[in-house]
């Protein structure tokens, strides 16, 4: 029931807002079925040549099942796309890398996840 609600005030609230900062990065994806791009706003943190996030519905995130299916995606951070190739981490510390990731965003996911998942994108 909580997967249900945070994610349709997310999808009908929340991401079309966010998606128009600027500011926000942004994680295209393929779509698995239609093969379509998806833009999905996400928190996380670059580090070198890495981008890691953590998703708050692990494998129920829409963004990650399109990831299993195609993991070549494209990131928007500060207003540049990169593209890369995402890694499902499901045996990393998702809660210990919380903390190494911005804070508003790490709360967030703390706060209403259910099925923490550590995501690391290598930036080509």
């Amino acid at each position: 029931m909580q997967h249900r609600v945070v994610t349709t005030g997310q999808r009908y609230i929340g991401n079309p807002i966010i998606s128009r900062l600027p500011i926000q990065t942004l994680l295209e994806t393929t779509g698995r079925k239609s093969g379509q791009p998806r833009i999905t706003p996400i928190g996380g943190r670059r580090s070198g040549d890495s981008y890691w996030l953590v998703s708050e519905f692990g494998e129920k995130s829409q963004y990650i099942r399109n990831i299993q299916a195609n993991n070549h995606v494209r990131l928007r951070i500060r207003g540049r796309w990169h593209s890369g190739i995402a890694h499902l981490l499901p045996d990393d510390d998702a809660r210990t890398r919380l903390r190494e990731l911005p804070r508003a965003n790490s709360a967030v996911v703390r706060a209403v996840g259910t099925d923490l998942l550590t995501v690391r994108i290598d930036l080509s």
